[in-house]
């Protein structure tokens, strides 16, 4: 169920209309039911008004919308009986089981991947301050048990914005930035000392019968972080408040190499004994880009990265971030950009550009959310990469595996003509694929026929996970520049079952008698393939 389905439910269970509703958040009653059917994202502002406005919060509405559609329709009827319904386990099947085993095998290539890989994890006060670390530390606990080298980095808004509103000082921003003066800073220091201290407890924890059962994460932290003033911006003396200048990566990586989770927190020190308070996302960027991390993590409240049409992105370049970034800078209409991707997306893009491989974007009110974003093919957030993670090249030997996985299940149907492996080995530097992530996801083949001067199309097949993207165009327009470049004026294919795909691309229907002479004498006369033919 989505974010808005969990919000409906809510809404009719207080008997709410959705005009009433609307006109408590101060939003358009149309884009509210847009939100609610699931074909609009919805901003984290909007998201805490409309928790406030039904007496929840955004957690509360998260969490429902892991629910299935059943639990909670149950719960809109029988509000008292959703707690002890919640607790109930589902029964295990013959299913279940054969879908748990499938499940961990398909994460195979996933555990051998991350082995000792260096993963930087940032998330805001807030997941500590709305006790969401303990779900949080089993994770870390799983990666750690697979020897991820993990850093993590937390932030602390939430509880020196409660340790100023204590000491009634007024908080001051410009920009976004905080003026950090110097009874500023003693609460900064009190939150970050707190903060620290309490997620060390938690990833302390072994309790028996709970995923921190047998765990043995031992945790660093330190002066690792050297900071510089960020002086004075628009005519205002931000004190305090400063900005990495550098990360001791040896003293990092030495505490990793001694099987030790490193702990930093947004803090930096100068050479002459100052503290200056930093923000997370730069702590957490330079800290990815200093140990050349594989991966970089941001838990925050929305989603992932949405478009200007409501629609999550799995995947984007850095590029692509940054013409999404301009292109919502200042356009008020933009309402599925919040608040967090304008922190985050651009710190993603640094770390692309500065040579993390790949940042990822996820929201911290999923139970497991790290876990599914990284052992899962789609993931739940959005990733960040500094080059597009789809490649197409010619085959290999080693393609051979991939290329049958691909084309036998259409062969069973009968869309392709039998291959087998020797087959497949033979003509393979006939053959190009298409990678996603180092994984093939398509193929196709191209059998040149010289003295005609045009090659055979054959062969194509896409992975069903990856269908209805243009995968298939793009392959099909590689070979046919691949044939272009090898001297050849046309392209010819033989199929009983696509003729129309083949049609809307400029193809035309041939007889059989105007296909090669080499080639007519292998035309399969029981199977009456259809034939066409395209120039270059």
């Amino acid at each position: 169920m989505s974010i808005g389905h969990s919000i409906r439910f809510r809404r009719k269970s207080l008997n709410i209309t959705l005009q009433s509703l609307a006109n408590q958040v101060g939003a358009d009653a149309g884009n509210l039911s847009r939100i609610e059917r699931g074909e609009l994202g919805i901003n984290e502002n909007t998201l805490r008004k409309v928790a406030e406005a039904l007496n929840c919060t955004p957690a509360y509405l998260y969490a429902q919308s892991d629910m299935p559609k059943t639990a909670l329709s149950v719960q809109e009827h029988h509000q008292p009986y959703l707690t002890t319904l919640s607790q109930v386990p589902s029964k295990n099947s013959t299913s279940n089981i054969k879908d748990f085993v499938q499940w961990f095998r398909s994460v195979a290539p996933y555990i051998h991947a991350f082995g000792g890989r260096t993963f930087v994890i940032a998330f805001g006060g807030e997941v500590v301050d709305e006790k969401q670390f303990v779900a949080l530390s089993h994770d870390l606990n799983l990666l750690a048990s697979l020897e991820v080298r993990l850093v993590l980095v937390h932030g602390a808004r939430p509880q020196i914005e409660k340790r100023l509103r204590r000491d009634k000082l007024s908080p001051k921003f410009v920009n976004g930035l905080r003026v950090t003066d110097d009874a500023a800073m003693e609460a900064v220091k009190e939150a970050n000392g707190a903060i620290r201290v309490e997620i060390e407890a938690l990833l302390s924890m072994g309790l028996v019968n709970s995923p921190m059962a047998g765990s043995d994460i031992r945790v660093a932290s330190g002066n690792f972080v050297t900071a510089k003033p960020m002086g004075v911006r628009n005519g205002i003396d931000l004190q305090h408040t400063g900005e990495v200048r550098r990360v001791d990566a040896i003293g990092i990586q030495k505490r990793l190499d001694d099987n030790e989770l490193v702990l930093l927190s947004p803090l930096g020190y100068s050479p002459t004994g100052e503290a200056f308070n930093l923000s997370l996302e730069d702590v957490a960027v330079s800290a990815a880009v200093a140990l050349d991390a594989d991966k970089l993590i941001f838990l925050m409240d929305s989603e992932g990265v949405h478009n200007l049409r409501g629609e999550l992105l799995r995947e984007m370049t850095a590029g692509k971030a940054k013409n999404l970034l301009r292109n919502v800078e200042g356009n008020e209409q933009a309402i599925n950009i919040s608040e967090d991707i304008n922190y985050y997306l651009p710190a993603a893009v640094r770390a692309c550009e500065h040579g993390v491989a790949r940042t990822h974007l996820i929201s911290r009110h999923i139970d497991g959310a790290i876990i599914q974003e990284l052992f899962t093919l789609d993931g739940i957030g959005t990733m960040v990469t500094e080059l597009s993670l789809e490649s197409m090249r010619q085959a290999n030997i080693d393609d051979v595996g991939g290329i049958l996985k691909l084309i036998e299940p259409l062969e069973a149907e009968g869309f392709l003509v039998r291959r087998g492996r020797e087959h497949i080995e033979m003509e393979i530097e006939h053959f190009y694929v298409m990678e996603h992530d180092n994984r093939i996801i398509g193929c196709a083949a191209l059998y040149p026929f010289s003295a005609e001067r045009t090659a055979e199309f054959a062969c194509l097949a896409i992975d069903p996970a990856y269908r209805g993207g243009g995968r298939g165009d793009k392959l099909f327009y590689y070979c046919a520049s691949q044939a272009k470049e090898l001297g050849f004026k046309s392209l010819f294919c033989l199929t009983t079952r696509t003729e129309h795909w083949f049609l809307e691309r400029g193809f035309k229907e041939q007889n059989v008698e105007k296909l090669p002479a080499e080639k007519q004498k292998l035309y399969n006369f029981q199977r009456k393939s259809k034939v066409f033919s395209k120039t270059l």
